[in-house]
């Protein structure tokens, strides 16, 4: 099976699937003497983690991590990084029912179609259980683009449903605002408009009750990214935060900037007019409808990224399939589901991004590190 490898500088590797033992990233091009504990990665694990609320599947899973390789006495090595992270509460038996039939909405089919076998147990290989690992790797990335330029990346739920929030300058939006309510109580949904918030817990409540399920967007804006990271043909960074983004469960849709709104609109309205920012002395845009990317390569404005999810296609509702050998059945999913899966998806978003950000700034820094810096200070007079 190939492609479970994301990166090139900055490159994860992952194996592992929803019902078995656990699962497991190996990282490779990270630098040495960078600061990382157990500690560190448990922050984000603890945001993705199922059981969190009531509003999220109630799968009892407490995430530890357990770094194998690659760190001593609290500090990168170099070498190859190695995260596991066990499965402890699987209920292989609320599957062995519906082995034979294929779930709406999931990958059984096709996997039977590509290999002739498959895990039926949860979504073996392509179960979110595998964005666990992604999401400890993700604590790395965020640790090294935050030590080399300030980079930072927040993401949040931006609609549920017919749900939408308000969200004015989103690369203000604090973790702080994501993850807490202002009297200290845990944003649930995640989501900083906190009216849009309280609406969007009791339409998730709603399907849940009825044995539904719902879907939504996320955003995800990257602040601190200098200009210059990406390449202008095939490794353009949007088109590998696209993939990025689209390689996560559930993921139907990646805009970034103004996205589809653009297709209305005339050149005179789209452009970003540049500009100097007189107190930075950086060349900046009046606007950011280009969403900190032009020709494929960042232009130091905040990076502003929109991704779709569909609803959780497990629902404990009947619906029409067939089995594996064609005959018409029905189908009712037991086991213990999101209703939406937006709260958990923030976690896996950002830490998607921040490898991208991770591996292109290292790809940079190889390519054209020097030369820039050279040329910087051939500017200045120095």
């Amino acid at each position: 099976m190939a492609g479970n490898s994301f990166g090139q500088a900055f490159r994860i590797t992952t194996a592992g699937e929803s019902h078995g033992p656990g699962n497991v990233v190996i990282i490779d091009g990270v630098p040495a003497g960078l600061p990382l504990t157990v500690d560190d990665l448990r922050v984000d694990l603890e945001r993705r983690r199922p059981g969190q609320s009531k509003i999220v599947t109630q799968r009892k899973e407490p995430d530890e991590p357990e770094i194998l390789s690659g760190v001593f006495e609290g500090r990168t090595t170099g070498t190859s990084l190695a995260i596991l992270i066990r499965n402890t509460d699987q209920r292989s038996r609320d599957y062995s029912d519906i082995k034979d039939l294929y779930r709406p909405g999931h990958a059984d089919y096709s996997f039977d179609a590509k290999y002739g076998v498959r895990d039926y147990r949860g979504g073996g290989r392509s179960s979110a259980r595998e964005t666990s690992v992604r999401v400890a790797a993700g604590v790395v990335a965020k640790k090294l683009i935050e030590q080399e330029f300030g980079g930072k990346v927040v993401a949040y739920v931006c609609q549920v449903g017919d749900v939408k929030a308000n969200v004015e300058a989103p690369e203000k939006v604090t973790l702080e605002q994501v993850e807490k309510r202002p009297d200290g109580e845990p944003n649930i949904v995640r989501c900083p408009d906190l009216e849009a918030a309280d609406r969007m817990i009791a339409l998730i409540d709603e399907c849940r009750k009825a044995g539904d399920s719902i879907g939504g967007a996320a955003e995800i804006v990257a602040t601190g990214i200098p200009a210059g990271l990406g390449e202008p043909v095939f490794d353009k960074i949007k088109a590998d935060l696209a993939k990025a983004l689209f390689s996560l469960p559930a993921v139907l849709g990646v805009e970034y900037g103004i996205g589809f709104g653009c297709v209305g609109m005339r050149g005179s309205e789209h452009n970003d007019v540049f500009t100097t920012d007189a107190e930075r002395g950086e060349i900046r845009t009046e606007t950011n409808r280009h969403g900190g990317m032009l020709g494929g390569i960042t232009t130091g404005m905040p990076i502003v990224l929109r991704a779709a999810v569909k609803p959780t296609s497990s629902l404990p509702k009947e619906q029409k399939t067939v089995r594996k050998s064609g005959e018409e059945a029905t189908i009712r999913t037991k086991g213990r589901h999101d209703p939406c899966v937006l709260p958990r998806f923030v976690p896996m978003a950002e830490a998607m991004v921040a490898i991208v950000l991770a591996d292109h700034w290292l790809r940079w820094r190889g390519q054209c590190g020097t030369l820039t810096a050279a040329r910087s200070n051939e500017a200045a007079g120095q």
